[in-house]
């Protein structure tokens, strides 16, 4: 048996309840069906989750709040509202870098819980190799222009279309910016710009008309459009990752739903990308890297706003 979210509420009830008893009668479950469903659940987790007393329960072994990083911000409040939902007894604390590596560190020093963080396709999950990865998207990058940009109007463009603009996109760890300049290298030119900023200041130069921007597919921004690039150059994994031994693991698949249900959520207000998904099943949620990326599973990928 996998562990559900439904099993999560169980313990979440038994745990704020403080007796099977009690969290029987708020769950409208008999207490010996209860604790028949409690003990499945301690054994997928390998362990008591209570100090049983006279009273059938004690002190939970979960906790009761979780710390979250993330280099994507766009995520961070479709997931606090999905975490929230699933298990409304939870208290969610966040953090943002658009640094994966530093969200890394943090995570294995134990200030974070769980990272939601984008990567290169060549160079693997960020941090120490004692932490988990486990993909949830694989993305293509689009192109953010303004919404009277000549090219605004077109189902797909190329690099090659956009030669002689300015570029912009937001910092990320590696080689990014060589990412970008072997892209259009293959694509039959040299960019002329490329000005790394926070996402703020790369959405102020798209809307000035001073740049286009290297984009999330799932963004989606008033006066802005993003458009595919053809053949899709450019691709981005999202992963979430937390510390096997840490005591929020065995929340690690609700929160892998969570975050699946998140970053649906965003695809669904994007009719861009939701209809680009349609003509490129290989790409999207909870897609195998090496199947999506295909035979230039090593090139690199470039971040994105």
């Amino acid at each position: 048996m996998d562990l559900e979210l439904r099993h999560l509420r169980i313990v979440c009830t038994i745990a704020a309840s403080g007796s099977i008893t009690k969290a029987a009668g708020e769950l409208g479950i008999a207490q010996p069906a209860l604790t028949a469903q409690l003990r499945r659940i301690e054994r997928i987790l390998g362990g008591r989750l209570f100090d049983r007393d006279h009273n059938g329960a004690g002190r939970s072994a979960l906790p009761d709040q979780v710390s979250i990083g993330a280099s994507t911000s766009s995520i961070l409040a479709p997931l606090i509202r999905r975490l929230t939902e699933a298990l409304p007894e939870l208290t969610v604390g966040t953090t943002a870098s658009w640094s994966a590596d530093e969200l890394a560190q943090e995570l294995a020093a134990g200030r974070l819980d769980f990272c939601v963080v984008g990567v290169c396709g060549g160079s693997g999950p960020p941090g120490d190799p004692g932490l988990e990865w486990r993909t949830f998207s694989v993305d293509p990058v689009f192109v953010l222009l303004p919404e009277d940009h000549a090219m605004a109007g077109q189902t797909e463009v190329t690099l090659a279309d956009l030669a002689d603009a300015e570029w912009a996109a937001t910092p990320g760890d590696g080689c990014f910016e060589t990412c970008f300049v072997q892209a259009c290298a293959r694509a039959g030119f040299t960019p002329r710009s490329l000005y790394v900023a926070d996402a703020a200041s790369c959405i102020e130069m798209v809307t000035s008309g001073t740049a286009v921007a290297l984009c999330q597919a799932t963004r989606v921004l008033p006066g802005l459009v993003t458009v595919p690039l053809k053949d899709v150059p450019l691709r981005w994994i999202h992963m979430i990752g937390w510390r096997p031994d840490s005591s929020v693991a065995p929340l690690a698949d609700a929160f892998h739903r969570s975050v699946d249900r998140a970053h649906a959520d965003l695809v669904g207000r994007s009719e861009v990308y939701s209809g680009w998904l349609t003509e490129h099943p290989a790409f999207g949620p909870s897609q195998d890297p090496a199947e999506a990326l295909g035979p230039d599973a090593s090139r690199p990928i470039t971040p994105a706003v």
